[in-house]
């Protein structure tokens, strides 16, 4: 008798707010008192600083400037320390070396410049080479880019990766969470103090702050790992998309989450969360598998930045690139914050109508239609 007084008044004295903050809390603090999470977590963070710093240092690797040299300038760089010299016939065959990326740059004469000979280049010239020359040779660039090749592909791995395992993680948390509590029927006694909204709230909100907090540390690790490296131009690039990247991540994390919920509520066993949840895994790996592949594609990143399951990762990535004007993740936020609002509603209905049916798997149409 006197725990169902005591349930009854927990539930006319708390709010929605305070009930939504209460299995917050429960979250947070049930993953803080887990071994397992805070040595996965140690883990993760020991193996970000370590590639970050061997990243950062690879590339202050001093080996030699592979560049290919026409005959009429092999005098110019006979003495030029630090390169590895391929001969060439003519401009031509350097050009084409250039091009195919068997060389980073090529010396070809040239008797219009005043130093008699002229850098050719890809995208951006060799440093090292224009200071090993002393002179500063008139530079042709074929193809403009503002960002090597090697580097893009790093990033975007980075934040491909970081995007999907964040989510997949949490996700997969929130979902086990939900399938427990209605097979040890604890969800019942929940339900009685706390409005079914509020518990699924709560579990969204706990397991965000979870994730944003990994996410956060993850972005500071980067900051030390480049600052102790040297990489500071690196980090000038990069510290507008991580920021962007992190914005991006809290809404398209809360979009996932309550739909992991929703889909975890429509069964009753654990062995049965993939039947439910498996689409919304392939929703979170096609960004990161399209980021990679297509890292050089301008037009899928584009797609990709206005899509909300891979905004998160799409526009940080065109920010990166230089690619995205202003206003353009603006409005990609706001697409990804209404998608998040309609997820959030029907997520809630589907939990609602699916969490005390116990048994076999709840039928999406039945889930929606209550």
């Amino acid at each position: 008798m006197s725990t169902l007084t005591s349930t009854r008044t927990t539930a006319d004295t708390l709010t929605f707010a305070q009930s939504t903050w209460l299995v917050a809390e429960r979250e947070v603090g049930s993953k803080m008192r887990s071994k397992a999470f805070l040595i996965s977590t140690a883990i993760l963070f020991l193996g970000a600083l370590a590639l970050v710093i061997w990243g950062g240092f690879q590339a202050q690797s001093t080996n030699g400037t592979p560049v290919a040299v026409t005959a009429d300038a092999a005098q110019y760089v006979q003495d030029t320390p630090g390169l590895e010299v391929t001969a060439v016939a003519d401009r031509a065959e350097a050009e084409a070396l250039v091009e195919a990326g068997d060389v980073d740059a090529a010396v070809v004469g040239d008797q219009s410049s005043p130093t008699g000979f002229t850098i050719v280049a890809e995208s951006s010239a060799p440093t090292m080479l224009i200071m090993g020359l002393a002179q500063l040779p008139p530079v042709e660039l074929l193809d403009p880019n503002p960002t090597n090749d090697a580097l893009r592909f790093l990033v975007a791995i980075g934040f491909g990766i970081v995007f999907m395992m964040g989510a997949m993680l949490f996700g997969a948390t929130i979902a086990q969470s939900v399938v427990e509590e209605k097979q040890t029927r604890v969800v019942e006694l929940l339900i009685s103090a706390i409005p079914v909204r509020a518990l699924l709230a709560g579990k969204v909100i706990g397991n965000t702050i979870l994730a944003m907090g990994q996410i956060l540390v993850l972005a500071g690790i980067a900051v030390v790992g480049l600052v102790v490296t040297g990489q500071t131009e690196v980090l000038r690039l990069l510290g507008l998309p991580i920021a962007w990247f992190a914005i991006f991540f809290l809404f398209g994390f809360i979009l996932l989450a309550a739909l992991f919920a929703a889909g975890a509520a429509m069964v009753s066993r654990q062995e049965d969360i993939g039947s439910t949840t498996t689409p919304l895994t392939f929703i979170i790996m096609a960004p990161y598998f399209l980021v990679v592949f297509f890292n050089d594609n301008p037009v899928v990143l584009t797609i990709m930045s206005y899509v909300p399951f891979s905004a998160p990762v799409g526009m940080p990535m065109r920010l990166f690139l230089g690619e995205a004007q202003w206003w353009e993740p603006l409005l990609s936020l706001a697409i990804l914050a209404a998608t998040c609002v309609l997820a959030i509603l029907v997520g809630a209905k589907i939990y609602e109508n699916s969490l005390l049916r116990m048994g076999a798997r709840v039928k999406l149409r039945e889930a929606l239609a209550g």
